[in-house]
């Protein structure tokens, strides 16, 4: 019979503190000794560089400051999400490339995304040419430098026939070497509302699904959520704008002269752009959703079989949100790099916000203050991003019972 063995009373109380010693031998003060030279020698060194740059700018009687953004800028932009003119300021002509910059980055990561999903799985396909298309697909785009593309792809679209000799494919739509013109509403202050309703809707319904998960982990019961769906998605942006007149108007593209006039227009600088981007971001993606699916045990696949689960059932409701969890991670980076390449799109004339602070720096001559400018617009991105994709990975990480 084993008896229980005792613990020595002393080794249940914490070790003592050492205190810190004044003295060479101390590691602790060596390190805070280095640590302190160490920042005195960078902040030297910044010192140096700002007194050198802001004295040269003085002897070459060269402006500094951003006083120049408040400035009439007679830079004209060919396309912005906000009314703009050439008589409006600088700094308005940098927030329309701020937000060409993010129109061409939110769309581009939504569309990689979803292509590179479907290219990812599809190179698992048990059909032999699906996944070899798919495979062909990863490699080439992957090895071919993305202003290779982005040339190619504005290049053909500069190739199509002039407005009076459009491709008309369907519709009221046209293609030509002024873009793609299709039927759009005139929107107006009711669209709007019905659109802030939608947004309103969506977030109410996100809640009510929470709040019936959690009641279903206490009652075992969870109630219906489409009934409440359909009234908040559908059934408020509609009454929104019923109420304000429901206005629908339809715009359609007529020739006129020598261009289309009416309706929406995607031109071919911001269409070559999203292609080349969509193409080239999703290669990648497809081989992390690839990896992330190979990373899951196979017996999750055959217990999802032995559930009766057919091969999408399988994949979409057992495989994908386990392998979201080796996902995102590398997703995220795909995410900051489409970002980033975006800046690319100065060489084929879209204007964001790269192409209309270097025509600022033309203008004004301040290159450091429209540099900065750039860098923290995309430090701003990146960073907002990261936070979002770190945040969304902690939510779906397993926790540690």
């Amino acid at each position: 019979m084993q008896t229980p063995t005792t613990t020595d009373p002393r080794f249940l109380r914490a070790p003592p503190r050492r205190g810190i010693a004044l003295s060479w031998r101390d590691p602790t003060v060596r390190a805070v000794f280095w640590q302190v030279v160490i920042l005195g020698l960078v902040g030297l060194g910044i010192w140096w560089l700002v007194d050198n740059t802001m004295r040269n700018l003085e002897v070459r009687k060269i402006a500094t400051g951003f006083g120049f953004l408040e400035r009439e800028a007679g830079l004209p932009i060919g396309e912005s999400l906000i009314p703009y003119s050439p008589a409006d300021t600088y700094f308005r002509a940098l927030t329309v490339g701020v937000l060409n910059t993010l129109r061409v980055a939110i769309i581009g990561a939504v569309l990689a995304t979803i292509l590179g999903t479907v290219i990812g799985i599809a190179r698992l396909s048990r059909n032999w040419l699906v996944a070899k298309c798919a495979a062909v697909y990863v490699e080439v785009l992957r090895d071919l430098p993305l202003l290779l593309q982005l040339l190619f792809w504005y290049a053909l679209l500069q190739g199509l026939p002039g407005p009076r000799q459009a491709l008309n494919p369907f519709g009221s739509v046209y293609l030509s070497n002024r873009g793609i013109k299709f039927p759009w509403i005139e929107w107006q202050e009711a669209h709007t509302a019905a659109l802030i309703a939608l947004v309103v809707g969506a977030i109410v319904t996100w809640g009510l699904s929470r709040l019936f998960t959690a009641r279903q982990m206490a009652t075992g019961v969870r109630p219906r959520l489409w009934p409440w769906a359909i009234v908040l998605l559908v059934g408020l942006p509609l009454g929104v704008w019923w109420a304000m007149g429901a206005p629908f108007t339809v715009d359609r593209p007529v020739l006129r002269g020598f261009n289309f006039r009416g309706g929406g227009t995607i031109t071919p600088e911001f269409a070559a752009l999203l292609f080349g981007l969509v193409l080239y971001t999703a290669a990648f993606i497809a081989e992390i959703v690839r990896a992330g699916i190979l990373a899951v045990h196979q017996g999750q696949w055959e217990a999802a079989a032995a559930l009766g689960l057919s091969r999408g059932q399988q994949l979409r409701l057992v495989i994908l949100p386990q392998a979201l969890r080796v996902i995102i991670p590398p997703m995220t980076s795909q995410y900051l790099n489409i970002t980033k390449n975006s800046s690319l799109a100065v060489a084929i004339g879209y204007q964001d916000i790269v192409s209309i602070a270097n025509t600022t720096i033309n203008q004004t001559g301040q290159a450091i203050e429209g540099i900065a400018i750039i860098m923290m617009v995309y430090l701003t991105i990146s960073l907002s991003i990261s936070l979002f994709m770190n945040w969304y990975n902690a939510r779906i990480a397993l926790k540690e019972r």
